[in-house]
């Protein structure tokens, strides 16, 4: 008999243990639990749903919850206001009594696989699509009650306010597939702008978020600049190959380095413009490999283009600053590989880290034009090799031409009394504008298309890019047409810019 009573005591608690409620986590808790799981977003719509309501209230800077007896508009405190519709409180209670509502402000990471606002126009590999760009980096989740809330006649409306930032925003949910992935879809919600909040309208409620979209505004301007770029781009590529062909023919036996400099910058410029329209054409290859490859080469012609446009500074400052003891060691070598050798030590080490795929601007409320490109996937790659490259690039060639035009204007100041003034005043001005297309001065106009003027400083810009070959060309061409004698008594206290010659002189009374 003791012998039973010691196995009953014994089997007892191990028992007890297995038959007793399992103890349910609190609900300001499931986000931070669920950050150790695969699929984090599924994890905190499942563990919401039956989470334990704390005692008092929880102050949390990402947390806020509160009971909902009556249609109401909720300020969270935190840069949200959600209005509950009469028949979403009443679908949450379901003879419970007065539901919860729990608001979580999560970051956006993790919702970053296959998040595309289209799932129909998804092709190969799901990761090589770029991370979206989401007002405030963060997503709302919002659940009322322990029931589900959709397909709602009244809709609940979430306002993101204070959105300023952007005017061209639109309001998406994320969708949690079967297979446990997700995406960002907008059906079922429609967004409205007051007093610069945006104002999310939807039948059901999920994960929200305001996707921001700051490149293009309409389907009609994307289609309008994509006939632009590839228009231009393949004008550029004709005249870039005669430009080469024509210094090809004109070169002599000791070439000027000015030459050198310009053939190479627009053999760049050429490889930039034939490596984008592959880019382009070859972006849907089922092989993802192709699209890798092709991105690579398209950063890497880019790169050159802007080392080479900086190179076009250095050479300018040296001749016309530093006009006396410029001589440099093997100059033209180390120019190349400093020009060659920069772009290609970064494309190796962006390629080893796999950061190139397929990148593809979305535009619309549906995203129904969509436009494939060869390109990097990452955001921060592409900011830091491409935006912040080109941002040095243009301050440095940007103060080169301002100490051209002071000299230009000191000059110009002593030849007031020559009759030919305005000719060579216009002459001057001609190779001015010259100069700001070999230092790349479009370029400058990437950094004006965020803001009110965004879509016509993109017109510009990409009218003037596409064509930047042209324009070196047509430059080229008027002063190869000028006669090659230099009078230097007339121009004593001039500045001359020969494109094809190392003639760029500055001379002083």
């Amino acid at each position: 008999m003791r012998g039973f009573c010691c196995v009953v005591l014994w089997i007892f608690p191990i028992f007890s243990s297995t038959i007793a409620p399992t103890k349910r986590e609190f609900c300001y808790m499931v986000p931070a639990n669920c950050q150790t799981e695969q699929n984090v977003p599924l994890c905190i719509e499942e563990k919401m749903k039956n989470c334990e309501k704390e005692k008092g209230r929880v102050f949390l800077p990402k947390y806020f919850s509160t009971r909902i007896s009556s249609e109401e508009t909720v300020d969270t405190e935190r840069g949200y206001k959600i209005h509950i519709s009469g028949e979403a409180l009443q679908r949450s209670r379901n003879g419970q009594g007065d539901p919860n509502l729990f608001v979580s402000l999560l970051n956006e990471t993790f919702f970053r696989v296959n998040s595309s606002l289209n799932t129909k126009t998804q092709k190969g590999n799901d990761s090589s699509k770029p991370d979206t760009i989401l007002h405030g980096q963060t997503v709302l989740g919002v659940w009322l009650g322990k029931n589900e809330v959709q397909n709602l006649s009244q809709p609940v409306q979430i306002r993101f306010i204070d959105t300023k930032q952007s005017q061209n925003g639109t309001c998406v949910y994320w969708h949690l597939q079967d297979n446990g992935k997700g995406n960002w879809r907008t059906d079922g919600c429609n967004t409205t702008i007051d007093n610069g909040d945006f104002v999310c309208s939807c039948n059901h409620l999920s994960f929200f978020a305001v996707l921001i979209n700051p490149e293009i505004p309409s389907a009609s301007h994307i289609d309008a600049l994509n006939y632009i770029s590839y228009v231009g781009s393949a004008i550029s590529i004709a005249f870039t190959a005669l430009m080469i062909a024509i210094f090809l023919c004109q070169r002599r036996k000791q070439c000027e380095h000015s030459v050198i400099i310009h053939v190479q910058l627009s053999g760049s410029l050429l490889l930039l413009h034939i490596s984008f329209l592959c880019s382009v054409w070859f972006s849907g290859h089922t092989d993802l490999s192709v699209c890798q490859a092709l991105g690579l080469l398209l950063h890497w012609c880019l790169l050159a283009t802007f080392t080479w446009t900086a190179i076009e500074g250095f050479h300018i400052y040296l001749l016309v600053v530093r006009v006396f003891n410029i001589y440099i060691k093997r100059y033209m070598l180390k120019l190349s590989l400093v020009g060659w050798g920069v772009p290609t030590i970064t494309v190796i080490i962006c390629g080893v880290t796999k950061v190139y795929g397929r990148y593809t601007f979305y535009m619309g409320e549906e995203n129904s034009t969509i436009t494939p490109l060869c390109w990097i996937s990452t955001q921060i790659v592409s900011y830091i090799t491409v935006n912040g490259y080109l941002g040095l690039v243009m301050l440095f060639n940007m103060v080169i031409l301002g100490v051209v035009l002071v000299k230009m204007h000191k000059v110009r100041s002593q030849t007031l009394q020559i009759k030919d003034h305005r000719r060579r005043a216009w002459k001057e001005w001609v190779s001015l504008l010259g100069l700001s297309c070999v230092l790349g001065v479009p370029w400058v106009l990437a950094f004006s298309t965020y803001g009110p003027l965004s879509l016509p400083a993109l017109y510009v810009f990409t009218i003037l890019n596409s064509l930047q070959g042209l324009l070196i060309f047509l430059w080229f061409l008027t002063l190869t047409c000028q006669t090659r004698k230099v009078d230097y008594s007339s121009s004593k206290g001039t500045i001359q810019v020969s494109f094809n010659s190392n003639d760029e002189i500055v001379t002083t009374r």
